[in-house]
């Protein structure tokens, strides 16, 4: 058995990723950087671009084209896009430019709307998904932000997908079994599904509200998921997919969401030229799989207790040469370890690094007989043991173990 314990087979004790968080080492905050931005230390930058990389690849082979777009754009872009009249209370207020007023982005729609009508569009190329893990700003109230759950910039796994009518509802089921794959390979579970309804009020631009419910409710029901309906939670555009998750004090928030927008392909005059060389619009549909990093990397935290899947853990190896005397195999063997995050730890007794090292998936102990026989005897997190072996061999095995799922 090489697997460390996965979250199914540990107790499932959620922990406050604020306080473990920092316990670890992954993230901190500093005043004069200000509330609601919290800054990444080198074991969390390491969860962080292992879990981006996962989902770029996820996208990649689900054939989405990555792009980058800039984390401002024009007031009248957002004008454009609805945002700057349904939305202005939560986005900055714009900076005077060069006679020009730039707003930092409370999203990334705008800017994939106008990277696809960039040129001009045929049906031949439709579904055409597009994906991006972008910066986004929203102006949270101070008294709402929580460690890396609540913040103020925001780094979102976002993508869009522009297609048919007739694609749509295909394209949405997709992306909800996307987040679902994703999931299953986090440890995360879901709490509920909502459907998010338009409600009462001048929330939300006028549209095909019923043809853009209709299609997400079908959607829930091909994938054969129970949910909630719930009115007055719906984007200003359209309404929403949220797969919602809950905290250890039973709190909700939204993670991932899959959306279709009607609005926006108007607004922005998006086109494509169809079998019958007529021009037509195309249907937005929004969707994110991990939603933004941050409130990701909080769940999983809470969710792991800092003790990650080992494709996600900072530390997938830990060598532990028992005396000076083994010290110059251990960096000798570091060196072959290209392919994982390891780490040598030499000062203290043995038994007090093994403690140390609690949440570390795999611990290779290096005594005499170790390093005469070339060999490492791998200790996992449950605490049990595997016998010794040669050292090629269990850091093939290893490296197989920790490949992303």
């Amino acid at each position: 058995m090489w697997s460390p314990a996965s979250p199914s087979t540990r107790e499932s004790t959620m922990h406050d990723h604020r306080k473990l968080g920092r316990e670890l080492g992954l993230f901190g905050t500093d005043p004069l950087i200000g509330a609601g931005l919290p800054y990444w230390l080198p074991d969390g930058a390491l969860v962080r671009h292992a879990l981006e990389e996962y989902v770029r690849d996820l996208e990649r082979r689900a054939g989405y084209r990555h792009v980058h777009s800039p984390i401002l754009g024009k007031r009248e872009l957002y004008e454009i896009s609805g945002h700057w009249s349904h939305y202005r209370d939560d986005m900055y207020p714009p900076m005077d430019v060069g006679g020009e007023q730039l707003v930092l982005r409370p999203s990334l729609c705008p800017h994939h709307a106008l990277i696809y009508r960039s040129r001009g569009r045929s049906h031949r190329e439709l579904p055409l998904r597009i994906a991006e893990l972008g910066g986004m700003y929203r102006a949270e109230l101070s008294g709402v932000l929580s460690g890396l759950s609540r913040v103020r910039a925001i780094q979102l796994n976002d993508a869009h997908v522009f297609c048919t009518l007739d694609q749509a509802e295909d394209e949405a089921v997709a992306a909800l079994a996307l987040i679902r794959r994703a999931y299953d390979a986090l440890g995360i579970s879901v709490a509920r599904y909502r459907l998010s309804l338009p409600g009462d009020g001048g929330k939300y631009v006028a549209g095909e509200w019923d043809r853009a419910v209709d299609i997400l409710r079908s959607v829930l029901d091909r994938s054969g998921l129970a949910y909630d309906a719930v009115e007055g939670e719906a984007a200003f555009y359209g309404p929403k997919i949220d797969v919602q998750i809950a905290d250890g004090a039973g709190r909700e928030s939204t993670l991932s969401t899959v959306q279709v927008d009607f609005h926006q392909p108007a607004q922005f005059g998006l086109e494509y030229v169809g079998p019958d060389g007529a021009k037509h619009r195309p249907v937005m549909v929004h969707r994110s799989i991990i939603g933004s990093v941050e409130r990701a990397v909080a769940q999983l935290i809470e969710v792991h207790g800092g003790a990650f899947p080992a494709w996600l853990a900072p530390v997938q190896l830990r060598l532990l040469p028992v005396s000076a005397a083994e010290l110059p195999c251990a960096r000798e063997i570091l060196d072959r370890c290209d392919d994982l995050r390891a780490e040598i730890a030499s000062d203290g007794s043995l038994g007090a690094r093994i403690r140390d090292g609690r949440l570390v998936p795999y611990q290779a102990v290096l005594g005499p007989q170790e390093v005469a026989a070339g060999q490492l005897s791998v200790r996992l997190r449950d605490g049990s043991r595997l016998d010794a072996a040669p050292a090629d061999a269990v850091l093939a095995r290893i490296g197989a173990e920790v490949r992303k799922p």
